[in-house]
């Protein structure tokens, strides 16, 4: 179980992603200002690595874009995983935290794998053991454990990251896909076999509910 922390982090989460959003290649700004939108936390049942889905709104009005972002937390960097550092914070409590893009990360995925099988519960973003109950999941089937997921690659889209997984038990690789670019409605996957929908903030407070990620057949979705 996540435990929720008052606290100081120096910089913000906000602050990392001014700098390192304008860098993706499915950002549309020069710059970035964002705001968070919402989001909700995964539990690792290690305890180890702290995992948040976060929505941050960057612009204004029509040309307003609502990204996900997955990070992950932990005390130490990721081995093998330099290029999806987003930076280092220092947390008021825990101390200094390496803060990780999410889709690279695979306590990340072995988890966000179990969410999208109905396995386990999103956790509300600020609270201490609280299920988020606007996040809804039409879960795929249960292929293989839910541990022990083998993440084999990861691929960027124009509004979108996939990752190709292996699953123990199950014929063939499957590609867990993170929607970057959220978009308000049904938005449906293709060829997809389960979804996550949440709700997230447009810039003129309005709430809104979309994909967050999905569970496609097979290992090569482009």
């Amino acid at each position: 179980m996540a435990v929720i922390h008052r606290t100081t982090l120096r910089p913000t989460k906000l602050e990392l992603l001014t700098e390192w959003l304008p860098a993706r290649e499915w950002h549309t700004g020069a710059e970035a200002r964002p705001v968070n939108a919402r989001g909700f936390r995964l539990d690792d049942p290690a305890g180890e690595v702290g995992i948040e889905i976060v929505a941050v709104t960057d612009g204004e009005g029509d040309t307003a874009v609502t990204y996900l972002v997955p990070m992950t937390y932990r005390a130490g960097p990721l081995a093998g995983a330099e290029h999806a550092l987003i930076g280092t914070m220092e947390h008021g409590v825990l101390g200094k935290r390496w803060v990780h893009d999410a889709t690279h990360d695979p306590v990340f995925v072995t988890q966000l794998y179990a969410l999208l099988t109905g396995r386990t519960q999103a956790q509300a973003q600020s609270e201490t053991d609280a299920p988020d109950p606007t996040v809804a999941v039409s879960p795929a089937p249960a292929v293989g454990g839910a541990a022990g997921v083998e993440l084999v690659r990861v691929t960027e889209g124009t509004d979108h990251t996939d990752m190709v997984v292996r699953v123990p038990g199950a014929s063939a690789p499957l590609t867990l896909r993170v929607r970057r670019v959220l978009r308000a409605g049904a938005d449906s996957a293709t060829e997809g076999v389960g979804r996550v929908t949440a709700e997230w903030r447009l810039s003129d407070g309005t709430t809104v509910r979309g994909e967050f990620a999905a569970v496609l057949t097979g290992a090569g979705q482009g």
